[in-house]
């Protein structure tokens, strides 16, 4: 069999292996749904998988959704759509997308070394109108940041920003938070007061977002972005496409849907017995072992789940975690069902907006 080549172009392998660090960066995963509106009032994960919001003190609001308009080669994009504007910025504003870095994944860097890299990220961006937001790498073990300006337009644009190498703190190698991509769009005096920091330093909050518009300004404001890639080298390679499953496998680690009755009504999610004649247990492997032991992030109601035994099934409202591991979970209900002891059954959505997932997000 002969050998294949691969050629490097500095520190990058460009014939293979895995040069984005980015999870989901072509948007193509959203296992929480589609669409979310009013968001901006509190931090959390609304649609495209592993992309949070960081906000504060804003009154605007926008709709989060993963859209289908992208640049060619992309089939989705994460687009925000200002429903609320808020003109009259006060100091502690601000507002974020970002996606966080486990350490254990971080260590290609080599930050915190003397043979440190180079960071180069890139992305596709495009609005209604011209803006500019920054770029920001956060080092959360070490309390480092450099941020970087870029512009939008009417039309699908490629950014590349490349972020030097620093010697300064190493990142930790565990599966806490080590780095944050985050991608401001609003902030008041707090964080644009100072001068921008566009090579690692020690955090200063004046210095991460200055120069940048503000997303809230309009009601007419809207911004798409997709493409996203993190890679170490000071140039920017092609996006590396991964199949949907391989991303949807990557996404799971943190956050996994067990069940969705707005998919599937009857769905089955795990096995189980009654232990005594009003608790029933079950058991769950999970597809991909999580980052941690997960917690449950469910929507339950009166009968939104069936349990199937003994020729009949016992309707129940929601379920409670009693085992949560990496690889598998353990649940039970109590008390909304009665039955004898020993009977085995299976598990069911039985409500169309019951749904069970669990998270274990940075």
């Amino acid at each position: 069999m002969p050998l294949v080549k691969v050629q490097s172009r500095g520190t990058e392998n460009v014939g293979g292996g895995r040069r984005n660090i980015v999870i989901n960066g072509a948007m193509q995963v959203a296992q929480r749904g589609t669409s979310e509106t009013g968001v901006g009032g509190a931090d959390g994960f609304f649609t495209c998988d592993r992309w949070g919001v960081y906000q504060g003190g804003t009154d605007g609001r926008l709709t989060m959704t993963q859209d289908s308009s992208a640049p060619s080669g992309f089939a989705n994009s994460l687009k925000l759509d200002c429903t609320t504007a808020d003109t009259s910025i006060a100091s502690g504003e601000y507002f974020a997308i970002y996606q966080r870095f486990e350490g254990q994944d971080v260590q290609q860097i080599k930050k915190g070394t003397s043979d440190a890299e180079n960071i180069t990220v890139s992305f596709y961006v495009k609005g209604n109108a011209s803006a500019t937001y920054a770029v920001e790498l956060f080092d959360n073990d070490n309390t480092r940041q450099a941020s970087q300006l870029f512009n939008v337009t009417t039309d699908w644009t490629r950014v590349v920003k490349t972020f030097t190498a620093d010697t300064t703190g190493a990142f930790d190698d565990d599966n806490a938070q080590s780095l944050q991509l985050n991608f401001w769009i609003h902030a008041g005096s707090n964080l644009t007061s100072g001068t921008l920091n566009q090579t690692f330093a020690a955090n200063d909050n004046t210095n991460r977002a200055v120069g940048i518009s503000s997303f809230f300004d309009s009601t007419d404001r809207t911004f798409f972005i997709t493409g996203v890639q993190l890679e170490v080298g000071s140039q920017a390679s092609d996006f590396q496409f991964e199949s949907f499953g391989e991303t949807l496998s990557r996404c799971q680690r943190y956050y996994t849907v067990i069940a969705d009755g707005s998919e599937f009504v009857s769905s089955t999610f795990g096995m189980g017995a009654m232990y005594n004649s009003t608790n029933v247990y079950g058991s769950l492997k999970l597809p991909t072992a999580m980052r941690t032991g997960p917690t449950a992030d469910m929507t339950s109601g009166t009968g939104y789940f069936n349990f199937f035994r003994n020729g009949g099934a016992d309707a129940f409202d929601s379920v409670t975690l009693s085992v949560s591991q990496r690889e598998g979970i353990e649940f039970y209900n109590q008390s909304e069902i009665s039955g004898t002891a020993g009977h085995a059954g299976f598990f069911r959505i039985a409500h169309s907006n019951a749904k069970i997932a669990l998270t274990a997000e940075l």
